[in-house]
């Protein structure tokens, strides 16, 4: 073995030249295709990040005006879901985990001494941060049962109205605002990434507060829903439109009388395009690194033409043809091996500075962000390299091990 890399280190040596050009082919392809991935990468968190605190199963069901004439009632009929509804979808639609109804006066003045903020007003059940679980409370706790049970004036409040509200750092929990002229309690403050942290405008109190103080009469505006775990979320979807608009007397083909939003339906559009991403960058790359294997394979045969005396020598003196073919191939593998491992090295390294000057610049939003490189990406092309080597010096190995002394003899 020993024996066998001296003789490889002593080619490499004679064509310093000829091989640093043979295994840049190599690097660069490497180096590409980690580059593509890691930006590919990149994208891909931007892009979900858009959906911010937004899990990717739930479900929002909600009514409006009738636009098809159904039961001999025409269009243009206002539908109101209420509470009703959100129990009988509980109670009749098993494949439901959990359910929460949503309803909002609009837009308010919220005020705190001279301090304010124009956000929109939303009244919730205890269940509601349930529904969306991956809200994250900076301070103090949501709305809760007794909340509800007391009519209790308190409010939960999004960061963005905190800080507005509460500049410098100073707790808001315990302080009394006004929402609409109404003193409320704060209680607690979320941070909801979703709509691009606009959801963080908000603020929320409880659903009982919430109709007794801005009315509505037990007026819902939607409906969240999350499935089980296992439930197709689409099919539930559809189980739950159509218990809703039989319970309203809404035509099967009315769009607009009752409708409803899958998150999973955008979530599995941004997944596929970035799956088609993700193949197209592989093909660039593999592309870019099939380059380098024929040069290293083109390399490998000129060192057999070269070396054909010496081959046809060996085999006199008793090589075996897989001596041949195991010091050729392992010729081939460790200067590819050697030059895409040097190519992931800069590759990853590269993508790790963009990734930590995009942090100390503060540059962590829009569609491009945190770019990596996964392990099990760097796994693959490691595993990927010594393929490459095996197959760039098999051909040109095979042909040594044919090679007879007396053809060798002839050799120019």
């Amino acid at each position: 073995m020993l024996d066998g890399l001296q003789e490889i280190w002593f080619t490499i040596k004679q064509n310093k030249l000829r091989t640093l050009l043979t295994a840049f082919g190599v690097f660069w392809g490497i180096f590409m295709l980690i580059i593509l991935l890691g930006a590919g990468r990149g994208m891909q968190n931007g892009v979900m990040q858009d959906f911010g605190s937004d899990v990717l199963d739930f479900i929002i069901v909600w009514s409006g005006d009738t636009s098809v004439a159904h039961k001999g009632m025409g269009v243009g009929r206002k539908i109101r879901i209420d509470q009703a509804d959100i129990d009988a979808v509980r109670a009749q639609v098993p494949g439901v985990r959990l359910i929460a109804g949503e309803t909002g006066a609009g837009s308010g003045l919220i005020t705190y001494g001279d301090k304010t903020s124009n956000s929109q007003i939303r009244g919730i059940p205890d269940e509601y941060f349930d529904v969306k679980e991956d809200v994250p409370f900076n301070f103090g706790r949501k709305v809760n049962p007794l909340d509800i049970d007391d009519i209790r004036k308190v409010t939960v409040i999004g960061t963005a109205v905190a800080e507005r509200l509460f500049p410098g750092g100073v707790d808001p929990i315990g302080k009394d605002i006004r929402i609409k002229e109404v003193v409320m309690k704060v209680v607690g403050v979320f941070h909801d990434k979703g709509n691009r942290g606009r959801n963080s405008e908000n603020v929320f109190v409880p659903m009982s507060t919430f109709q007794k103080v801005y009315g509505g009469g037990g007026r819902i505006d939607s409906i969240w829903l999350r499935p089980k775990p296992g439930v197709d979320g689409f099919a539930l979807e559809k189980q739950v439109l159509e218990l809703v608009k039989r319970r309203k007397d809404v035509s099967p083909d009315d769009k607009r009388g009752v409708n409803s939003f899958n998150m999973a339906e955008p979530a599995k559009r941004v997944n596929g395009l970035f799956t088609g991403i993700n193949i197209f960058i592989w093909f660039v790359g593999l592309g870019t690194l099939t380059a380098g294997i024929v040069g290293i394979s083109n390399i490998m045969i000129i060192t057999v033409k070269e070396r054909t005396r010496e081959i046809g020598i060996r085999k006199a003196l008793g090589a075996t043809p897989f001596s041949i073919v195991s010091t050729l191939l392992l010729e081939s593998t460790l200067v590819t091996a050697f030059a895409g491992y040097v190519g992931l090295v800069f590759g990853v390294g590269l993508i790790e500075l963009i990734a930590f000057a995009m942090r100390k610049a503060g540059v962590q939003g829009g569609y491009f962000m945190n770019p990596e490189v996964n392990f099990s990406v760097a796994m693959t092309a490691i595993a990927l390299l010594v393929g490459v080597g095996v197959i760039a010096g098999l051909m040109p190995a095979l042909r040594a091990a044919k090679i007879t002394p007396t053809e060798a003899m002839r050799a120019e």
